[in-house]
């Protein structure tokens, strides 16, 4: 059986077989799919070619993916295109309940997607369920937001004239998506999405496309319509390929990217070709400012989530430090990290880091850290901490602590990027948009409004209303 060119999945006991040889078990083993997924078949690629997945705790091959490349993309596009057909119509309020129930199958399942989260990533359980966690937040916001969209109506300076605004789903969406928030990504972006009422191809990252995977089937199970959520798996290799084929595909619609300043260029320059609707989240070389009359404790606490959570790797996490001159910043730090380095280590391991003294010509000052380094730098002034914290190209996230109100709301309307924490490291969640200026990007996700207006259009009708009788 065929579903367009995609082979489809071997049969239960096939599947059963393989997540027995996994290195870990699931309550669920139907959760796990080596396999993408089109028009609601679990598939292989049209050549049967495949790509392996390391477990970057051990360097160790865990499990293999299909490896599609730029012909399997067509068949993708045109499953969505026939899912939004019939979706966009669907009533917002059973959008919202697939939604909801897509939180409630996820929530119970948390445990196993965690599970394949850690071999995917190198995450620890705590902070790979602490994702999930985070994630879910999303499927909630956006089940609300479905029953949210509205239009207006207005009177033009033409009397007998009424001006009718009306939002629609924009059609089928792409979400090119990283490896080191897999499911928080994939909740972020399609809940948006489905509550909208546009279609979705998800292409996951070689690295961690199982929990993604995981995700879709119980959005299935929840009630999504065969072809509304695809996901095309594919290698390093034929990344680029199939990426630029879905970025420049006439029926694709609206891309979603997260990753590098320089990659999201590129994918900016693909859908600039269709004039694709495009929302980038890119990198951040983020700036964490400490007065000396800020809570010292309570900066390192948050500096120890923001700097070493994912070991340093997110695009939000603290890049360059500048402490107020005369705090003992880098004592208190030393202080909070300990040292664990456990024998036989075989993975990619880096120990935390902590460089004092920087300037600002060193190459980490300039380029983001997406790793467990953390530079320390000096200021004086809060004019010379502004002007270093915006001496950058990007513009993502910024940080400072002070008990000050009035610098407080300075720092607010001075720094250089889309979110700001005050006195806080942990600014990121489902009601507040996110999203950079400068090179980190443009769009939001997330918020109220403004994420889910990324999958709309706005439709203008004008009415000339006659005279009575």
């Amino acid at each position: 059986m065929q579903i367009g060119q995609g082979v489809v999945h071997p049969n239960a006991a096939s599947l059963k077989m393989a997540t027995n040889q996994l290195p870990f078990q699931l309550n669920d083993p139907s959760l796990f799919h080596q396999a993408s997924l089109l028009d609601g078949q679990w598939v292989q690629a049209q050549w049967g070619k495949d790509f392996v997945v390391e477990d970057p705790g051990t360097g160790k091959v865990w499990a293999k993916a299909p490896d599609n490349d730029a012909s399997d993309v067509d068949q993708y596009v045109e499953s969505s295109q026939r899912g939004f057909q019939n979706y966009r119509t669907m009533n917002p309020r059973k959008r919202a309940q697939i939604l909801l129930r897509w939180h409630e199958l996820v929530t119970n399942a948390r445990q196993d997607i965690a599970k394949i989260i850690v071999y995917e990533t190198g995450k620890p359980m705590s902070e790979a369920l602490g994702e999930v966690d985070y994630a879910l937040g999303f499927a909630w916001w956006f089940a609300g937001e479905a029953e949210r969209i509205r239009g207006s109506v207005a009177q033009p300076s033409v009397s007998n004239r009424r001006t009718i605004i009306i939002k629609q789903p924009i059609g089928v969406c792409v979400a090119l998506v990283p490896w080191n928030f897999p499911v928080a990504m994939i909740i972020r972006k399609a809940a948006a999405a489905l509550a909208a009422g546009c279609s979705m191809i998800i292409k996951p990252s070689p690295e961690s496309p199982f929990s993604v995977m995981a995700l879709v089937d119980l959005a299935q199970r929840a009630g999504v319509p065969p072809g509304v959520l695809n996901v095309i798996s594919t290698s390093n290799e034929n990344t680029p390929a199939v990426s630029e084929r879905l970025c420049k595909h006439p029926l694709v619609q609206k891309v979603t990217f997260t990753g590098s300043t320089k990659i999201g260029s590129l994918v900016a320059k693909h859908c600039a070709e269709g004039l694709k609707k495009v929302t980038m989240e890119l990198g951040g070389n983020c700036p964490f400012l400490v007065f000396d009359d800020g809570d010292l404790e309570q900066a390192v606490a948050a500096l120890m989530i923001l700097k070493w959570r994912t070991a340093g790797q997110a695009c939000t996490h603290a890049n360059r430090v500048y402490v107020q001159k005369g705090m003992p910043f880098r004592k208190v730090v030393l202080l909070n990290v300990e040292e664990n380095n456990p024998p036989g280590l075989t993975g990619y391991f880096f120990e935390p880091t902590i460089i004092s003294n920087m300037t600002a010509d060193m190459i980490t000052t300039q380029e983001e850290v997406f790793g467990p380094l953390l530079g320390i730098y000096e200021f004086e002034t809060e004019e010379e901490a502004v002007r270093l914290a915006n001496e950058t190209t990007m513009g993502l996230a910024s940080y400072f602590f002070t008990k000050d109100v009035d610098r407080t709301w300075r720092l607010l309307e001075s720094l250089e990027a889309g979110m700001i924490g005050m006195n806080t490291g942990n600014a990121s969640c489902a009601e507040s948009p996110f999203g950079g200026i400068k090179q980190s990007g443009y769009g939001k996700e997330a918020g109220k409004d403004v994420a889910i207006e990324e999958y709309l259009i706005s439709k203008t009708g004008t009415l000339t209303v006659g005279d009575a009788p």
